[in-house]
């Protein structure tokens, strides 16, 4: 029985992760990029993102970016992926508001078109931290195929994350 608990998931199985820490300069707001084999990208929050801490309690998650963009007004269709929102590394995907009056903008940090939003998240905003990883994912995104190679560029693997919190973590203490 203990072997079958020990087994890796689907996201652990079948997806590399990739980090970007700080993004757009705001300390410890990292994000985690799930590459597949088939070069879809799956954008969470890395495990030391200010949402998955203790204490914060998150009021609602709204895909809505400006008063003229709401990444749920994307609709995909055909094998091309027709009709796709067109996202830069920049891109913000949705805003979380919390309870204590804090905001964080989620940035899809890779250039491609968004495949889909995670609107379960939307009904039930304690999955984005119970599940960042899985159920409580914000994105897929889908890379030109020609830079399917060069989106990871820029971004660190988990080795060269877990150097830059352990680094974060002893300057703090």
């Amino acid at each position: 029985m203990a072997a079958a608990a020990a087994a890796p998931g689907v996201t652990e199985r079948y997806f590399t992760r990739w980090y970007k820490p700080d993004v757009k300069g705001n300390p410890c707001e990292d994000h985690c990029i799930l590459q597949h084999s088939n070069r879809i990208c799956v954008v969470t929050l890395a495990e030391a993102h200010p949402l998955l801490q203790k204490g914060k309690s998150i009021e609602r998650i709204s895909y809505q970016i400006s008063a003229n963009c709401s990444r749920l007004q994307n609709k995909v269709s055909g094998k091309s992926k027709r009709g796709a929102q067109f996202l830069t590394e920049l891109s913000p995907l949705c805003r979380v508001f919390c309870s204590d009056g804090e905001e964080y903008t989620i940035y899809s940090c890779i250039r491609g078109r968004l495949i889909e939003v995670n609107e379960n998240i939307l009904d039930s905003p304690p999955l984005l931290q119970a599940k960042p990883s899985t159920d409580g994912y914000i994105a897929v995104v889908l890379p030109k195929f020609e830079e399917s190679k060069s989106i990871t560029q820029g971004l660190l693997t988990r080795k060269e994350y877990e150097d830059v919190l352990s680094k974060r973590f002893n300057s703090v203490s």
